[in-house]
């Protein structure tokens, strides 16, 4: 199995992420769901080049807060 970029493939699943002008992206951390040609399912992680463990353990630990609470940013909610 080889490394290949999957900014094309992310593109082609719709991905879409909500950023304002100015943002500035600096990592990536991304889960694949994978059904192999045999039909088994896996789970890939793929990640941005510079990105370090600690950062990565600290994303993953964030989205799952904000995925399990269903987390609201009051700032925005006002609207």
């Amino acid at each position: 199995m080889a490394d290949q970029q999957i900014g094309q493939l992310l593109d082609t699943l719709g991905v879409t992420a909500d950023l304002d002008d100015g943002d500035l992206v600096t990592d990536a951390h991304i889960v694949l769901k994978v059904v192999k040609a045999d039909g088994e399912t896996s789970l890939i992680k793929a990640t941005s080049e510079a990105l370090d463990w600690i950062t990565a353990l600290g994303m993953l630990t964030a989205v799952l807060a904000i995925e399990n609470t269903r987390y609201v940013n009051i700032a925005e909610d006002d609207d």
